[in-house]
């Protein structure tokens, strides 16, 4: 059985969080993506593992659940949640985001018992700890050695291991003692394997991509996500299949090009300065313009950390493909600025209605059989993206990168914002705009 899952998501207890992030429209959409499998997050909050416990049924003997109130074929609920750590290292702050798997409800709450003594849990469906990264991990593993531990979007510069601001230059700085209990780094929408791959460090850990999803609309759930193949839907089949880095079980992983993400290049934003690696260090990090420090890219930290040239590729890595949201790439080729625009949800819902969810459209669907739904243009797009055969204009400081469709006839608009990993208050704002202009947009699904 394919088993397409996104392992990362908030729900609406998260800072901002859509209010939809529930189950039922959790559901909904993941059904429309194309996912049978998502993680519920946020576990460590209370009102909402009350929610939980409501609202989805427990099958024992895969360790998963399934919504309570739903006849069809069931999207599948991992129970998960993500963490944010803050400690002091070596005279250093240091902040970083850990995602948590468990696999029933009944170990969740032993987590949260035991994390409750760090913070304050009901704030925020992502709680902020006082405690060790090593700390939280002997905590979580000593409750159960099947829960897994893994370090969130591992690049972003902000609340992450590898980031630029708040995090560590290796993976054993990180979790020292504990790192034995890390199988997997997950890639975020700040890197892709090909940056990884760059680190030999990194070769003994499994990268896994999810979206970190605030919206359960199907530009957002889904945008990464995990391929495995199981006889049966598991949660052991799913974490042995990420500890033992099993290639016939964990087939691939769907990843947004990093260059798409706001933080890929350096530069700064007042001044509509954005630079390559090569160029930011020979300026020493200032910008050129106001002469202020730049902020640093994904890219140039890989460099910073990295010990083999581009392009490098290990052996037994599990594969990946570059894929963007079908809404978002609908809206580059019609001209919108949103994937919420009704132009852009027509043809989506044709496609989707034809085919059955997102990414069979994006994967599988030959082009003679798009061109049957819609005009060529929109067909043509959906195979270059498929193929990886598009161009971005590298995202910096927070401005997000340009998606370039049809190169040969000069920019062709920008896709809507991605969202997630450690969101500014502007995009805050920016989100909540969004999703009250796509909820009045329910008659076109």
């Amino acid at each position: 059985m394919k088993i397409i899952s996104d392992l990362h998501i908030h729900s609406k207890y998260s800072r901002a969080t859509s209010e939809d992030m529930n189950i039922p429209s959790i559901t909904r959409f993941a059904r429309i993506k194309g996912l049978n499998l998502v993680g519920t997050g946020d576990f460590t909050h209370p009102k909402w593992l009350e929610e939980l416990r409501e609202l989805l049924i427990p099958i024992p003997e895969i360790n998963l659940y399934k919504p309570a109130q739903t006849q069809e074929a069931p999207v599948y609920y991992m129970i998960t949640s993500e963490v944010s750590t803050i400690f002091e290292f070596r005279g250093q702050v240091k902040k970083i985001h850990h995602m948590i798997l468990v696999p029933n409800l009944e170990v969740a709450a032993q987590v949260n018992d035991s994390l409750a003594k760090y913070g304050d849990l009901a704030v925020d469906g992502r709680p902020t700890l006082n405690l060790p990264a090593p700390e939280l991990v002997d905590e979580v593993m000593s409750i159960s050695m099947d829960n897994e531990i893994i370090p969130s979007h591992a690049w972003t510069p902000w609340f992450s291991l590898f980031g630029a601001f708040s995090g560590f230059d290796s993976v054993d700085d990180c979790y020292q003692d504990m790192t034995r209990h890390i199988h997997a780094i997950e890639t975020g929408l700040s890197s892709d394997p090909p940056l990884n791959w760059r680190l030999s460090s990194l070769d003994r850990f499994v990268l896994v991509s999810n979206s970190d999803s605030h919206s359960a609309w199907p530009w957002r759930i889904g945008r990464e996500a995990n391929i495995f193949e199981l006889e049966v839907p598991s949660y052991h089949g799913i974490i042995d299949a990420i500890r033992k880095k099993d290639l016939k079980r964990f087939k691939c992983t769907i990843e947004v090009d990093p260059s798409y993400g706001k933080y890929h290049w350096t530069g700064h934003r007042n001044c509509n300065v954005s630079l390559p690696p090569a160029e930011a260090i020979k300026l020493g990090g200032r910008c050129p313009v106001c002469h202020r420090r730049l902020t640093k890219g994904v890219e140039q930290r890989v460099e910073e950390l990295a010990d083999r040239p581009l392009g490098f590729k290990p052996e037994g890595v599990v594969p990946y493909l570059h894929l963007l949201p079908l809404s978002e790439v609908i809206a580059a080729v019609v001209g919108v600025d949103q994937p919420s625009n009704s132009k852009v949800w027509k043809v989506y819902n044709a496609l989707v209605e034809r085919f059955g969810n997102e990414f069979t459209v994006l994967i599988d669907v030959p082009q003679e059989k798009l061109l049957e739904v819609v005009d060529p243009r929109v067909a043509e797009a959906v195979i270059r993206v498929r193929e990886d055969r598009i161009k971005v204009i590298p995202g910096y400081d927070g401005v997000y990168g340009k998606l370039i469709i049809f190169p040969e006839e000069g920019e062709r608009g920008v896709a809507a914002g991605l969202g997630g990993e450690g969101e500014t208050s502007e995009k805050r704002e920016t989100v909540r705009r969004e999703e009250a202009r796509a909820s009045r947009l329910d008659e076109f699904m």
